[in-house]
């Protein structure tokens, strides 16, 4: 007798696998690497990174480096030149539900040595704690630089107010030494389920 093939049930219910739809942001004269973890829906229907209007993160940036509040896209993407610093997110395709960075399963990490190598950039930064969990057991060995973690500027981490935030922020970009000596990499690293 033949035993009949189920299939597995999601890990999570309500998951969906996604694919991250934002390349890299960055220019020749970052200096500054900045990972989140996955875009949230909110960031995906805006096409950027941290476009959900409750996202303090622009505002922080902003009053880190004395700069104006971005609105627009291209606005933000100056902010970013003018500040020297790069943005991705440290998972490329995972199973999530919503905006849950708790939810996250299955991650496949984005090649981020990839966009290190070769550029300007001396410090990497995370935007929370599954960001920084995910890099360092994952992206870390690969790049040769450890992370420094930021507070999460998401809506969902509204007990730190804004100020403190923004003091948080201020310490940790503009007061951070280099992470290491630039690295030398190892070929063959890209992106693979688990890894």
């Amino acid at each position: 007798m033949t035993q009949r093939k189920y299939p597995k049930p999601d890990p999570v219910p309500g998951a969906q696998f996604l694919t991250h739809p934002f390349e890299p942001f960055h220019d020749t004269e970052s200096t500054r690497l900045i990972l989140g973890t996955f875009p949230s829906p909110k960031s995906r229907e805006f096409g950027f990174y941290y476009g959900h209007p409750r996202n303090r993160f622009w505002t922080v940036l902003s009053a880190v480096f004395g700069l104006p509040l971005p609105g627009t896209i291209e606005e933000k993407k100056a902010l970013c030149q003018s500040a020297g610093i790069a943005l991705w997110d440290v998972v490329g395709a995972c199973r999530i539900v919503g905006a849950s960075d708790q939810s996250i399963s299955d991650p496949q990490v984005n090649p981020i040595e990839t966009l290190i190598q070769g550029s300007k950039i001396q410090t990497v930064f995370t935007t929370g704690t599954k960001a920084y969990a995910l890099y360092t057991k994952y992206c870390e060995m690969r790049t040769g630089f450890p992370a420094t973690r930021l507070p999460s500027p998401s809506p969902a981490n509204c007990a730190i107010p804004l100020e403190t935030l923004i003091e948080r922020y201020r310490a940790l970009l503009l007061g951070s030494e280099p992470s290491r000596a630039r690295p030398r990499f190892s070929a063959g690293f890209g992106r693979k389920p688990g890894n």
